[in-house]
């Protein structure tokens, strides 16, 4: 069974950047020990996963087993319900994943296919399906994006020289895999510091990659109009999150130049109000590439759910050099934002570490 639903999960990942925020499904359908058929949901508005692999088959499907990701969907959305589908081929078991946390959804779908005399097994590679969605599952329960947290540091944990120079503390294949999870994700956040200091694209630098909405955190609008994001406002959605004390002149001209305003009417940029907000237009997932400042206020709110941590194999010093995490710090290590490593990896001459959030 776990080879099949291997399989599912590989196809299921064609959707990244694709479905959000939907979440990433895959299927197969094996007959007398062979995989007949396969299918994944492909884009956002479009088929289900089990669907395509239904349609996707041009042999008899009586008798024959799918083995899906995630529990297939009851409901009519923008597509049919898959369990519709999957009763009327003739497949009489079903092997999922995990159950869908969609309120809408869950066991409801399981039930529904029993109700109907086919055969319902659960919990294959459950850890593993779950993760994949990790982005849709907290953003189903909470209506709040999946906070990554991302930044570069040297081995003796810097983000930039004393100078404020940081390119490059990683090496290319770093760089790629950080874009690759901009392809991931529906927005990047940055604070003002780092637009000035570096003036960003923020953009997705990867084949056929798509551009996540591009979150600045500016209180007071000092964002220059001639700066790469307004630039290139017309062509990738830009926000900019801002207090109460702005220029209203500055607003309507960054408006015209194709900036949208989101005031969250306090002297700071309130990141819990903003996250809310940006929850409630469907944006799903937030990777954050702020500076020190940003980082540690979204630490001490409490929006980040994941870390991200790239170190280069290099060591620059220097008491003045700007470190991940500034602020006021905590005062007590036994107060400290505790993380749990999720994964280790070599990358090229860098490491990257995975971590979420367990306090």
């Amino acid at each position: 069974m776990e080879k099949y639903m291997r399989t599912a999960l590989d196809l299921a990942k064609k959707g990244i950047g694709k479905v959000n925020p939907n979440p990433l499904v895959g299927a197969v359908i094996v007959k007398n020990g062979k995989i007949i058929s396969g299918g994944f949901h492909e884009k956002y508005g479009g088929f289900h996963a089990e669907r395509n692999a239904i349609l996707n088959c041009s042999e008899d499907l009586t008798g024959a087993e799918m083995y899906v990701t995630l529990e297939p969907c009851c409901h009519h959305g923008k597509t049919p319900p898959c369990t519709d589908i999957i009763i009327k081929s003739g497949i009489k078991r079903v092997v999922i994943g995990c159950v869908d946390d969609n309120p809408i959804v869950k066991n409801k779908g399981i039930q529904i296919l029993k109700n109907n005399g086919i055969e319902v097994i659960t919990g294959v590679l459950e850890k593993e399906c779950r993760k994949l969605n990790e982005i849709f599952f907290h953003y189903i329960k909470n209506k709040t994006p999946f906070v990554i947290m991302k930044y570069a540091m040297t081995a003796d944990g810097k983000i930039a020289s004393a100078t404020g120079d940081s390119k490059w503390i990683t090496d290319e294949p770093s760089r790629i895999h950080v874009h690759e999870t901009r392809n991931q994700v529906m927005g990047i956040m940055a604070g003002i510091g780092t637009v000035l200091s570096d003036n960003p694209l923020l953009t997705c630098r990867i084949k056929d990659g798509t551009n996540p909405t591009r979150i600045i955190c500016d209180s007071k609008l000092r964002i220059p109009i001639n700066s790469n994001i307004v630039n290139t406002a017309k062509e990738i959605p830009t926000i900019i999150a801002c207090g109460k004390n702005i220029d209203p002149n500055k607003k309507k001209e960054l408006e015209e130049r194709g900036v949208e305003i989101i005031n969250t009417n306090t002297e700071q940029t309130d990141l819990k109000a903003l996250m809310k907000i940006l929850g409630e237009r469907g944006i799903d997932s937030v990777l954050l590439e702020g500076g020190g400042t940003l980082n540690y206020t979204a630490l001490k709110e409490g929006i980040v759910n994941k870390i991200h941590v790239y170190i280069g194999h290099k060591i620059i010093g220097g008491a003045a050099a700007k470190t991940p995490v500034g602020g006021l710090g905590i005062d007590l290590i036994k107060n400290a934002v505790i993380l749990e490593p999720e994964n280790i990896e070599k990358i090229g001459k860098d490491l990257f570490i995975e971590y979420s959030i367990t306090r």
